[in-house]
């Protein structure tokens, strides 16, 4: 197969753990005979830097003629910093996901075996843990009416849904939830917010076309305590993009580091394959972030087109280096740490 594919390193640690993504993902093209073709491109800070928007025209025409995109992280602490700028890393990333139409992040949380006793929960509470959190990505509070009013007194968003919004994203859960568990958690606040009740209708309606799958629906305050008390309950949770973005890194601590989960975001003709953590500027350039999440992401890429070897290779042997001590610093515990570089490197050998 050949494969076109945009790479967006971004900002940060992003570059550093993207270039360890390829060095497997190459690797992994070499041992099965696969070709992919590498498009770099512009986005976030960086791009701001270079022309002055973060996520320019160009960036985005490679992106929509390419196969997938894989993406590293956004932001730069100078934007932080500085709630006057109007021009921000983050916008690159809505607008990218609004032109792309990534409507859908799909995010798995699981455990490592080697790593159970390092999560900061109970082994028996966390040991089987496998869900994935399906986070509507381009509606809701991110991308409704906002500004301000009274002299700048009073600021409002506003949660925006519209039916096939929700539509698309509760079937595209449906889906996945059918090849695994069978069970689908619908989490909103429909005991207050207007738009969770169109969800939560939503859904409802949906329910008979997929009979062989348990539906429930639950607040989202109540599973954000349910995931750290039961994690191992849930299969399929959707849920609205302010929710998901909160509990998708929730769930994420309940591997043991941030650093570890991949994600990607679907759209209807080319999606995105990216690490759930941020750009870590205060590692930037030292060679010490952590790659297995860019990796596993690329995991998946490879799963999404059909070819599950090549990505249970890339799983096998993530396990085999948590296993065997070929961690970063975040994993090492007084043990050797490696560099980011040398992980990568250790990773692409061994496949």
């Amino acid at each position: 197969m050949k494969l076109n594919i945009a790479l967006l390193a971004g900002d940060g640690i992003g570059p550093e753990v993207i270039d360890q993504a390829v060095k497997v993902s190459d690797a992994v093209a070499a041992k099965f005979n696969h070709e992919i073709s590498w498009t770099p491109a512009l986005t976030g800070a960086a791009a701001i830097d270079a022309v002055g928007e973060p996520y320019p025209d160009e960036t985005h025409d490679i992106c929509a003629n390419s196969d997938a995109v894989l993406f590293g992280a956004i932001g730069h602490p100078r934007f932080d910093n500085d709630p006057s700028a109007k021009i921000r890393p983050e916008q690159g990333l809505l607008k990218m996901r609004q032109k792309l139409g990534l409507f859908a992040n799909v995010r798995p949380t699981f455990t490592f075996p080697s790593l159970i006793d390092k999560s900061p929960l109970k082994r028996d509470r966390i040991e089987g843990t496998d869900l994935i959190i399906l986070r509507e990505l381009t509606g809701g509070v991110y991308f409704g009416e906002r500004g301000r009013k009274d002299d700048g007194d009073t600021a409002f968003d506003t949660m925006t849904y519209q039916r096939f919004e929700v539509e698309r994203l509760a079937r595209k859960g449906f889906e996945m939830a059918i090849k695994r568990g069978k069970k689908l958690c619908c989490v909103d606040k429909a005991n207050v917010l207007e738009a969770s009740r169109l969800w939560r209708e939503t859904v409802q309606a949906l329910e008979k076309e997929y009979p062989e799958v348990e539906v429930s629906y639950e607040f989202v305050d109540a599973v954000a305590m349910r995931l750290i008390q039961w994690p191992k309950g849930y299969d399929v949770i959707i849920t609205a993009n302010l929710f998901g973005d909160i509990l998708t890194d929730e769930a994420s601590v309940i591997s043991g580091s941030m650093g570890l989960m991949p994600s990607s975001s679907v759209g209807s003709k080319v999606s995105l394959y990216e690490p759930i953590h941020g750009s870590y500027p205060q590692a930037a350039g030292k060679d010490i972030a952590n790659p297995l999440a860019t990796v596993l992401s690329a995991a998946m890429l490879f799963e999404d087109f059909n070819l599950p070897d090549e990505a249970l290779a890339i799983r096998d042997v993530v396990n085999k280096s948590l296993a065997e001590g070929v961690v970063t610093e975040d994993l090492a515990e007084g043990g050797k740490a490696y560099k980011t570089s040398e992980v990568g490197d250790w990773l692409a050998a061994n496949i």
